[in-house]
């Protein structure tokens, strides 16, 4: 074998990687992360969006526009319910008589309360929505309110219910325009002192008494009671005076005389009272 047929059969040296493939396979590790931190990126915000939504519906307390709705709904209803009354319940105005077109309604700020809120309504016809026509402070019993079937003589509670509004008079002249039959008589004079030691003077200027336990008809001075001396009687709407009464519902001067002025047999008025709600 020649010199040269050797030196051809030498096992040639291996060649080196390409660069290109080293640098291929760096180009799709960097492509990879890039990938992966996207995808990590956007995990994070659909992540960080349902947080939100949820601290907003936490955040959010007020009911959906469509529960809203539907409570609005409801309480129109009951407001049409009441025909334009508010502060007592549905049982109490299917009590009040369709034919009556004037009212007062008396509401007390709670049940043991001696401090409530006189209003007066009217209405159009017999039947027809109530409307809102004045309002004044006014004072009850001095523990507050009991049931007609509750009361008790000295109880020191008014008598809650609806009751009709059909006789007046007073210690003073009736009011120009005054309507109810009135009894001017000197006897319209409170002795003693009130619950909390006020002065009465002029509580009885202005009397309408209230048809709870007497006969309708007579003076607010009649004595008899119908339904018994256990019950309580002489229960009236009077002059205000500074203090709660053993009753009676009292009401400032002014208000009496509108009072006056403005009640009308014919209309049938009465008069609404009790506790808030009641």
């Amino acid at each position: 074998m020649s010199k040269h047929r050797r030196a051809r059969s030498r096992p040639r040296t291996p060649a080196r990687p390409r660069k290109t493939s080293v640098t291929s396979r760096r180009v799709a590790v960097a492509a990879t992360l890039v990938l992966l931190t996207f995808a990590a990126g956007w995990v994070y915000a659909v992540d960080q969006k349902a947080v939100g939504s949820v601290s907003q519906a936490r955040a959010d307390h007020r009911p959906p526009g469509s529960d809203r709705a539907a409570r609005d709904a409801r309480r129109d209803v009951r407001r049409d319910a009441l025909q334009g009354l508010t502060g007592i319940s549905e049982q109490t105005r299917a009590k009040i008589p369709a034919e009556s077109r004037q009212l007062i309604l008396v509401t007390g700020k709670a049940r043991e309360s001696s401090e409530s809120t006189a209003t007066l309504y009217t209405r159009a016809a017999a039947g027809a929505d109530w409307a809102r026509a004045e309002s004044w402070p006014a004072r009850n019993g001095a523990k507050g309110w009991s049931t007609a079937t509750e009361r008790t003589y000295g109880d020191l509670t008014s008598p809650q219910g609806v009751f009709a509004l059909t006789d007046a008079g007073g210690l003073l002249a009736p009011p120009p325009g005054t309507r109810l039959p009135y009894d001017k008589d000197r006897a319209f004079v409170a002795t003693g002192r009130g619950v909390n030691g006020e002065s009465l003077a002029g509580s009885f200027d202005y009397v309408v008494a209230i048809d709870f336990n007497r006969r309708p008809g007579r003076s607010p001075l009649d004595p008899v009671k119908p339904e018994g001396e256990a019950k309580g009687g002489n229960i009236w709407l009077h002059v205000d005076h500074d203090g709660p009464s053993q009753g009676c519902v009292g009401i400032p001067k002014e208000a009496m005389e509108k009072v006056l002025e403005t009640l009308d047999p014919a209309a049938k008025p009465v008069i609404v009272m009790g506790p808030e709600g009641f």
